[in-house]
């Protein structure tokens, strides 16, 4: 970076001279851990095993290394070493964990510095006293996961890591490593807390640096880590056998009745909660309180494990106060317990004992089979007659299915289940656990009516959203078998008389899958990449349908020649109108086509959707990829039995997107497009629930047919495409306009927020992208009264000068795209002045004169065609090239790759080179691994995807557009 200078005038005063910077550890020394009396007084000691440090820190530490052979044991040698306070040495062991040149031994103490971080993120830190009770912190309680991760760590450490002397008398000895860490963790969780401000907002003790004496606390101490510092914990085995003495109608053959056991049993008694232990360290050891109590475990356990074991259960107690009756007794092995007590247990109780750390084991005799599935079925008095089944009047009903073990419930049943008061119920000859919430659904099994697009979603993802819960949910016969058919593929169609094309086996394939979408009324997208068929595929089905009304095509307007003449020359004699410009003509009848633009469609909407239509197409339709456009508004209003979308990027920015097409194409199914934010898109881009891609999946798949160049039975009809990415430096001019504009935007972009952060964060992006394409483009250097020098400025430009060198010389051709015309403009006039020949295509340019440019092309009249990527990304035929630069990169690479497939499409017969321009350490370098996450996540649902940059935090801003410089 370059230096900045300070404006601030000096000042008179001498200011003092700021203390020297500590020592900086190097990641190739050892590293190892000095324990201490008070956990926080630890030190870490940094040593250099192959000689000594490079500066003299005037410390020492005694090590022990194995002997020399052939001498054997160990020898003991004092090295120079580093010592650090715990809080400082935190920031070097955690680097060197991820270091490659990092010693073993700082590299394991960095893991063990990782895992106490962990810990006192997680809270997890007790209160404790010293041996000589002064205050401390120590890192718990510890579960088996976090054990096993100690114990992991000191397995891996180098003797380096531990092999200091420990002080005493005797042979040569060292600390066991596993103790080490454990004192680690606990001086990190001593040091953290200690921060300057703590003392003054929590009092001296456990807060301040300085030792603080508390002999009189060790009670309290105690009682504060109750049940959390143990060695074991608990869980409770319910025992139900004396439900059999309440159910059993026997007892009304006496006359009193007295047969009941203990009279007042019925109320006071419902089951039993055994009390069992858990050893922490190893979760195979598991015995019953009654056994440890009678010294059975002690071996296993250890002589604390009575102790621990009540101190769990005392915690226990907090937040479930009937097991407080055990904490009396010298046993506290059983707790009879009430109904009450056991429908708590099957309720809150539950969440509060686990959160506690407490399990409930409930007996296996005792069936938990019950479950509640969401059905669909047929509303009274509704029939299927067979209209399309978004356009039936069909309704259908949703409500609960209780089942035992699969098997549904009788309504009989169902009553009895409705009625139940009590945690445990009788069906069928077994005690059956009854949770609360089937109780509820078995009162309310009716859940209301559902449209047929609620339905069909239900159908096709096997789950339904009911009041914020996603529950399975099963189909009625008929809506399983629309479900089967959908979801079943197509039946074969043959090419319909009247089409000149043969349609090779995909393009069939996607005839077919048209057809059946359309005949119910479903309407679909057809998303394959660009130049694999797609208009031949509508004309067919046009020609297949063989409607009276006519197919309305809506499309940009660099299409509408191309649509006229791919009509003309695959279904020769259909009628061909064109609502556009001065032409706004509609058939009064019969078939054919009638062709026009998103904007004309968009001004003649009310004139449009009073015809009627057979079809509607919409080609490259991710222009309506924002359902709140006045474009899509409009062209929702357009009414047709059947629509089709046509694009090559279903999802350029988020899964909004998706919804947008679909929503168009099947109204409804996806719902409003906030219930799919909140249920579908959101749990996707973000990750936060698994499954949620492959349920997406399931329910857009049946709509949606995706192909790429890159399936089997597409690759052998395309020749090889070869993908480069050229990396070129900037320029020294690029540099400084590069390191400029980052350094000025960052420190205006760090103080807003909002709308205004988002428009600079853009803006920023733009002007480097620029500086990358070159310094006149950012500059707008585009005029004036000299000619502008354009060489020896750009690294880009270089490179495009010998790549076009090499491929004018091999009299081959190449398309050249840039996503800003006005770079465009810049090529052209720095390739005329170099004398190669051009021809600029961009947004501005007339529908004819691009028709008059691409056949000039593919004549080969020039070898060289610019043309600015929204413009010319979409929908030309350029088989000409053979090869495809591009000079910029755009935010999608699914953009790129549709300008790539000007030239590599059906029809090409040669190889295609494309070629990446790239300036190093620059936001170019980094933009496709930050869209890589992105992208593979769309395409867990269908095929594409980007990052929105603007949400980037302003630390990941800077680090995407900082200048990387090479080594």
């Amino acid at each position: 970076m370059t230096p900045t200078t300070s404006l601030t005038p000096p000042t008179t005063a001498t200011a003092p001279a700021p203390a020297a910077p500590p020592p900086v550890p190097s990641p190739a020394w050892a590293a190892v851990f000095l324990p201490a009396a008070l956990p926080r007084e630890g030190r870490m000691a940094f040593w250099a095993p192959g000689g000594g440090l490079p500066y003299d820190t005037g410390d020492t530490i005694t090590v022990v290394e194995p002997g020399p052979p052939p001498a054997s044991g160990a020898v003991a040698r004092t090295v120079p070493a580093l010592l650090l306070p715990v809080a400082d040495a935190l920031p070097a062991l955690v680097r060197a964990r991820g270091q490659a040149v990092a010693h073993p031994a700082a590299a394991c103490w960095g893991a063990a510095a990782l895992h106490a971080l962990h810990l006192v993120a997680r809270g997890r830190l007790l209160p404790g006293l010293t041996a000589d009770d002064h205050d401390t912190w120590r890192a718990g309680p510890l579960d088996a996961d976090d054990i096993a991760q100690l114990r992991a760590v000191a397995a891996a450490m180098p003797y380096e890591a531990y092999g200091t002397v420990v002080p005493g008398p005797g042979p040569l000895a060292v600390p066991e490593p596993e103790a080490l860490v454990r004192a680690f963790l606990d001086a990190v969780a001593d040091t953290l807390p200690r921060t300057p401000a703590a003392a003054h907002a929590a009092g001296a003790p456990f807060a301040a640096p300085g030792a603080h004496h508390l002999p009189r606390a060790r009670a309290w101490a105690e009682r504060a880590a109750a049940g959390m510092d143990a060695g074991v914990r608990i869980s409770l085995r319910l025992d139900l056998s004396a439900l059999t003495l309440f159910d059993t109608p026997d007892t009304s053959d006496t006359p009193d009745g007295d047969d009941t056991p203990d009279g007042d049993s019925r109320e006071r008694r419902a089951g039993a909660a055994l009390v069992q232990v858990h050893s922490i360290a190893d979760p195979t050891l598991v015995i019953d309180a009654a056994r440890l109590w009678a010294g059975d475990g002690e071996s296993d356990f250890g002589p604390r494990a009575r102790v621990d074991a009540l101190l769990a259960l005392r915690r226990a107690a907090r937040v479930w106060p009937p097991l407080a009756a055990l904490l009396d007794r010298d046993v506290p092995d059983v707790l009879a317990l009430t109904e009450e007590e056991l429908y708590d247990l099957l309720g809150p109780a539950a969440a509060r004992l686990d959160a506690a750390g407490v399990t409930l084991h409930w007996p296996k005799e005792l069936a938990r089979g019950l479950t509640a599935t969401a059905v669909v079925r047929p509303a009274p008095g509704s029939a299927t007659d067979g209209t399309p089944f978004f356009d039936s009047a069909e309704l259908l009903r949703f409500g609960w299915r209780i089942a035992l073990g699969g098997d549904p419930l009788t309504e009989r049943e169902l009553d009895a289940l409705a009625e139940a008061h009590r945690p445990v119920v009788r069906l069928r000859d077994q005690w059956v656990v009854v949770d609360p919430d089937l109780v509820r659904k078995a009162r309310k099994r009716e859940l209301g009516l559902l449209s047929p697009a609620d339905a069909l979603n239900a159908a096709l993802t096997g789950t339904a959203e009911i009041d914020g819960e996603t529950v399975e949910a099963v189909p009625v016969e008929a809506l399983a078998a629309l479900r089967d058919r959908i979801t079943a593929g197509p039946a074969p169609v043959p090419a319909p008389p009247g089409l000149t094309a043969t349609l090779r086996d995909y393009q069939l394939h996607g005839l077919a899958w048209l057809d059946g979408m359309t005949r119910l009324g479903l309407g679909g997208c057809l998303a394959d990449d660009m130049g694999l068929g797609k208009t031949v595929t509508v004309i067919a089905l046009h020609l297949h349908r063989a409607r009276t009304e006519p197919t309305l095509v809506v499309c940009p307007a660099s299409l509408l020649g191309n649509w006229q003449r791919e009509i003309t020359r695959f279904a020769p004699g259909t009628p061909v109108h064109r609502f556009h410009g001065t032409e706004k003509h509609l058939p009064d009848g019969g078939g054919g086509f009638v062709l026009t633009t998103y904007g004309t469609m968009r001004t003649g909407a009310e004139r449009l959707a009073g015809h009627p239509w057979g079809l509607v197409v919409a080609d490259e339709a991710q222009h309506v990829k924002n359902p709140y456009s006045a474009t899509a508004k409009a062209l929702r209003t357009i009414p047709a039995p059947a629509r089709v979308a046509l694009t090559g990027t279903p999802v350029e920015n988020n899964l909004s997107e998706l919804w947008a097409l679909l929503d168009w194409t099947t109204p409804g199914l996806l719902g409003p497009l906030k219930a799919f934010r909140a249920r579908h898109a959101r749990p996707v881009e973000l990750g936060e629930e698994d499954g949620a891609a492959e349920r997406l999946s399931r329910l857009v798949r049946p709509f949606l047919l995706r192909r790429r160049k890159s399936d089997p039975g597409i690759v052998p009809e395309l020749p090889p495409k070869t993908e480069s990415d050229h990396v070129v430096a900037l320029t020294r001019e690029q540099t400084s306009l590069y390191e400029a504009v980052v350094r000025e935007a960052m420190a205006v972009i760090e103080s807003s927020e909002g709308i205004a952060r988002r428009g600079l964060v853009m803006k920023l992006l733009t002007d480097l992208k620029q500086i990358c394409n070159h310094p006149a483009q950012y500059l707008k250097e585009y005029g004036g009264p000299g000619p502008v020098r354009l060489a020896g400025r750009s690294g880009k430009l270089a490179l495009l000068d010998e790549l076009l060198d090499t491929i004018v010389a091999e009299d081959d051709s190449v398309l050249v795209f840039t996503q800003y015309v006005s770079m465009a403009r810049l090529l052209t006039r720095h390739l005329t002045a170099r004398g190669v020949p051009s021809t600029l295509l961009h947004g501005g340019t007339p529908v004819a004169e691009r028709q008059r440019m691409v056949d000039h092309f593919q004549s080969g009249g020039t070898p060289v065609f610019v043309l600015s990527l929204k413009a010319a990304g979409t929908g030309l035929n350029l088989t000409r090239a053979g090869h495809v630069v591009h000079f910029d990169r755009w935010w999608n690479p699914a953009v790129e790759e549709q300008a790539t497939d000007r030239a590599y499409r059906i029809g090409q017969t040669r190889p295609v080179q494309v070629h990446r321009l790239i300036t190093e350490g620059t936001v170019e370098d980094r933009i496709a691994e930050m869209l890589a996450a992105k992208r593979a996540l769309a395409d867990a649902v269908l095929g594409s995807g980007e990052t929105a940059l603007t949400e980037l935090t302003d630390r990941e801003l800077a680090d995407l557009v900082s200048l990387r410089r090479s080594a």
